[in-house]
């Protein structure tokens, strides 16, 4: 039998009055008791479950960072400076890389480089307006904290070899709104490990065998070390706190950085991982090979005509993909609910954006091995 580890709050639902359930029910805490073979058992019988207060209140105050997100840069003007726009000022900039008689100047962009790119090793984008400098050391050395956790279906990075086009996983049953990305290549349809399903209690829609690529927003204008510091959405979280991030002069790839780690989900509680609200995997093989670029922020309202306004942001990419237990995403799901900020938008997968085109894509794209 599968070790399981499980926690004393339940799947996200609403009572009469509206408000997240995060304790869990009595028939949750039954199962647990039967799944562990307490049965019967000895008191000291080790269940493999972890039950933990959740009185159904918590010490509350104001949440400093809502509505942080910025539709401005001028705000007396309101100028809708972050809306997203198109990406070139004419369609046929497209064609630019394969038309030699197609006259294109850097004045023809209207948005610095985009997110997600190719980071296969030796990939550099071709984008003539790159503003950014990546941030190659780790956030906290740059002074910056985790504001946010969410994750895409698939992967909205392409790592040749380890996340793309051939890749494989469990066929789902989506809406049109929900657009799938890149898979890996762990998945094996006579492995019980890939399609037996788990018995979900927080995340919301996901499915064992199917790969999920996770964001970790970073800001040094977080309200980092406070009950405030996670935040949904996570613009909130990233722009906390102002007179930080600048758009003149402009600073936005030195405040602002998203960690990224692709995982194919596994039955198995051998790939148990307690932690991974606080940021990407770095042990072993896990974040060995990092790709660190420029980019933008992502999600399917952004493709390769129309683009994000959020940029330049740095981004660090774990090229490699790893396989994690379905308990670790359930254990963070239960960790984003019991944050003071109400997370329950990103308790399931969004939707993956297109792969960003050549001409997007930064041409400052680095290595760490």
């Amino acid at each position: 039998m599968l070790r399981c580890t499980v926690f004393a709050l339940t799947l996200a639902s609403a009572s009469a009055a509206g408000a997240l359930v995060r304790a869990s029910t009595c028939g949750a805490l039954k199962a647990a008791y039967k799944t562990s073979s307490c049965c019967g058992g000895t008191a000291s019988h080790e269940s493999h479950f972890q039950v933990v207060p959740s009185p159904g209140h918590m010490l509350t105050g104001p949440n400093v960072c809502a509505d942080s997100k910025p539709q401005h840069a001028d705000a007396i003007a309101e100028d809708n400076y972050f809306a997203n726009t198109e990406c070139t000022k004419f369609d046929a900039i497209n064609q630019a890389f394969d038309d030699e008689n197609l006259n294109v100047t850097a004045a023809d962009w209207n948005v610095a480089e985009q997110s997600g790119t190719n980071v296969t090793a030796g990939y550099k984008g071709a984008h003539p307006n790159t503003l950014g400098t990546p941030i190659t050391t780790t956030y906290f050395q740059a002074g910056l904290c985790p504001v946010n956790v969410h994750w895409h279906l698939g992967a909205e990075h392409l790592s040749m070899g380890q996340y793309d086009e051939d890749g494989d996983g469990r066929r789902l049953n989506v809406g049109d709104d929900v657009r799938q990305g890149f898979r890996c290549h762990h998945f094996k349809a006579d492995d019980a490990r890939f399609t037996t399903e788990y018995k979900w209690k927080h995340c919301l829609e996901m499915k064992v065998g199917q790969t999920y690529e996770i964001h970790w927003p970073h800001s040094a204008a977080g309200a980092c070390g406070t009950p405030n510091q996670y935040q949904s959405p996570f613009y909130d979280g990233v722009f906390c706190r102002p007179g930080i991030i600048s758009l003149s002069p402009l600073n936005t790839f030195e405040k602002i950085g998203v960690q990224a780690q692709v995982f194919t989900i596994i039955n198995d509680e051998h790939y148990y991982y307690p932690d991974l609200i606080r940021g990407a995997i770095m042990e072993g093989d896990m974040w060995s090979d990092v790709a660190y670029y420029t980019g933008s922020t992502t999600g399917t309202s952004r493709n390769n005509q129309m683009c994000s306004r959020f940029t330049p942001i740095t981004w660090q990419v774990d090229r490699k993909c790893h396989l994690i237990s379905a308990s670790s995403f359930d254990k963070m799901c239960a960790d984003m609910k019991n944050q003071r900020d109400d997370m329950s938008p990103d308790l399931h997968a969004h939707g993956a954006r297109e792969l960003v085109a050549h001409h997007l894509a930064a041409n400052n794209h680095q290595r760490r091995l």
